[in-house]
């Protein structure tokens, strides 16, 4: 009589591809924190968006390679609240609210404690929400508002002293609008290996024409009209609802 084959054990571990991007990303955000607190602003504004594009890469390379997991959510989660919630909040406060005492520290964390509602939210909703719109500005694009602005002001030479009650506007309205119920295009039904006019290939060109002749003007323009354009589909939603109401 042969003897019973042990149950085989589950492996234990992490799949390294998709995590080592987020790892870079978190690193991004904290040595955004660690360059502001030398006062190399622009380095720690840039590092943000370094983070935002490691951000976009992990969730990809997870999906390619079919190595999704649960421990990889939560560790891109953390990495998002320190990237886009923490070290964004804390540039801009050393860069200029640390002169305004306590209104300063904070506009700073209206902006922190937003990111982290936002993704709490988020991750709650996964699954049951509608995956054209993002509710509430997402946290990435929140960071770049804030990482934009520093970069477009040390490029003019504007010190951030002088500039401090648009950075106190600035991180208040980022963080109230990451927890907002305005709904923002989330760009995840586009497909981009179909076929497109040829007018959007002159497009894109122009694009990185743009962005490449003034990176932190594009930048901060961008994301400020992505900011903008939650309240204008929101509105326009309603309103179209009230008419086939009436209708």
């Amino acid at each position: 009589m042969s003897e019973p084959t042990p149950p085989t054990r589950r492996r234990r571990g992490v799949y390294l591809l998709p995590n080592l991007f987020t790892t870079a990303a978190l690193f991004a955000g904290f040595y955004a924190i660690t360059a502001a607190f030398n006062q190399r602003y622009e380095l720690a504004a840039v590092s943000i968006f370094v983070a935002m594009i490691l951000d976009g890469m992990d969730g990809r390379v997870a999906r390619l390679t079919n190595t999704q997991s649960a421990f990889g959510a939560e560790y891109d989660s953390l990495s998002d609240m320190l990237s886009f919630g923490a070290a964004p909040a804390l540039v801009i406060y050393v860069w200029s609210l640390a002169g305004y005492g306590k209104l300063g520290w904070m506009a700073a964390f209206v902006h922190c404690a937003g990111g982290a509602l936002r993704l709490a939210r988020f991750n709650t909703q996964i699954g049951t929400a509608d995956k054209r719109y993002f509710q509430g500005l997402p946290s990435p694009a929140a960071a770049a508002i804030l990482a934009g602005f520093i970069w477009v002001c040390e490029e003019y030479g504007f010190a951030g002293g002088n500039v401090g009650y648009v950075s106190l506007g600035l991180s208040v309205a980022t963080g109230l609008l990451m927890v907002s119920n305005f709904r923002y295009y989330s760009f995840k039904e586009l497909d981009l290996k179909g076929r497109v006019p040829f007018l959007w290939a002159i497009l894109v060109m122009l694009g990185f024409a743009v962005l490449f002749t003034n990176p932190p003007v594009f930048l901060f323009t961008l994301f400020s009209v992505y900011a903008i354009s939650g309240p204008v589909v929101t509105l326009a939603m309603l309103r179209r609802r009230r008419s086939e109401r009436k209708l």
